[in-house]
C-alpha cells in the first residue's frame, strides 16, 4: 500500500513553493526596477535631445512626427498641457492648442476653418481640405503644418467637448465638426462619390444593386445634413448629388478663408 506524505513532507513542500514563489517576485521587481532605470534615462536623454533640437521640432515637420513617436515609446505626452515642461521647453503646447492667440493655434484655426466653410460642405471636410487652409493661413509662417498634425491638435479639441472627430470613408479622412450620425449607407454614397465627386440615383442604383427608394432615401438625408449640393444642370438632363467634402472642384472656394 503507497504511504501517503505525512506532516514533514507537506510542511516541507510548502516551503519550497514560498521559495520558489519569493524568487519569483524578487525577479520580477528586480526586472521592473532595471525597466524604471532604462525609462528614466531614455526620458533624461530625449529631454535634452529635445533641448538641442528645439528649432527642428518646431519648424521640421517629418522630424516633429518622428519626435512624437520616440515620446510615444517611453509614454510622455509633450502635448498632455500647455503648461507643463515639454510646452515650457519646446513650445510646441501652443503650437498645437493656443486658445489666447488666433493667429498661431492650429486649434483655433482648425474650428474657424470648418464653421466657416461649413455652409459649403455641412461640416464635414476632408483633412487634406483643411490642412490647405490652414497652409493659406500661416503662409508667412515658418512652421509648416502637416496632415499628422491636425490629426493630434483635433484630438487635443476633445477635452474641449467640440464634437470634433476624424472619420475615414474609402481612402479619405474626414474631419466632423458637427453631431451627424453617418450610416453605413451614407458612407458607402460617400465613398463612390470620391471617384469624380459626385453621384446620381440611377449609379448608385447600379454600382450598389440597391432600389431607387434607398437610394433616394439616402441622398436626401445627406440633402438635408447640408452634405450634398443638388446640379440639375447636366448635359445627360440627370440629376446629380454633389459632395464638397470629397470632391477636388470645390477646394479652391473660399481659399481665402
Amino acid at each position: 500500500m503507497r504511504r501517503r506524505p505525512g506532516i514533514g513532507g507537506l510542511q516541507k513542500a510548502a516551503a519550497a513553493r514560498d521559495q520558489y514563489r519569493l524568487l519569483g517576485e524578487n525577479v520580477a521587481k528586480l526586472r521592473t526596477d532595471m525597466m524604471k532605470e532604462q525609462l528614466a534615462t531614455f526620458k533624461s536623454q530625449l529631454e535634452e535631445f529635445a533641448r538641442k533640437h528645439k528649432n527642428d521640432i518646431r519648424k521640421n515637420p517629418a522630424f516633429r512626427a518622428q519626435f512624437h513617436e520616440m515620446c510615444a515609446k517611453v509614454g510622455v505626452d509633450p502635448l498632455a498641457s500647455n503648461k507643463g515642461f515639454w510646452a515650457e521647453l519646446l513650445g510646441i503646447g501652443d503650437f498645437y492648442y493656443e486658445l489666447g492667440n488666433i493667429d498661431t493655434g492650429i486649434g483655433v484655426q482648425i474650428i474657424e476653418v470648418c464653421m466657416q466653410t461649413r455652409s459649403l460642405n455641412g461640416g464635414l471636410i476632408s483633412l487634406q481640405e483643411l490642412c490647405s487652409h490652414l497652409r493659406q493661413r500661416r503662409k508667412k509662417d515658418r512652421e509648416a503644418v502637416t496632415e499628422d498634425d491636425c490629426l493630434r491638435a483635433i484630438s487635443k479639441l476633445k477635452v474641449l467637448g467640440s464634437g470634433f472627430e476624424v472619420i475615414t470613408i474609402g481612402k479619405k479622412k474626414l474631419v466632423r465638426s458637427v453631431p451627424t450620425e453617418l450610416n453605413k449607407d451614407h458612407n458607402q454614397i460617400l465613398e463612390l462619390a470620391q471617384g469624380q465627386g459626385f453621384v446620381t440615383v440611377e449609379e448608385v442604383q447600379r454600382r450598389l444593386s440597391w432600389t431607387s427608394g434607398r437610394v433616394i432615401d439616402a441622398l436626401e438625408t445627406l440633402l438635408e445634413e447640408g452634405l450634398a449640393m443638388i446640379d440639375n444642370g447636366s448635359k445627360d438632363g440627370k440629376c446629380q448629388y454633389w459632395f464638397p467634402c470629397v470632391s477636388s472642384v470645390y477646394s479652391f472656394v473660399g481659399s481665402d478663408i
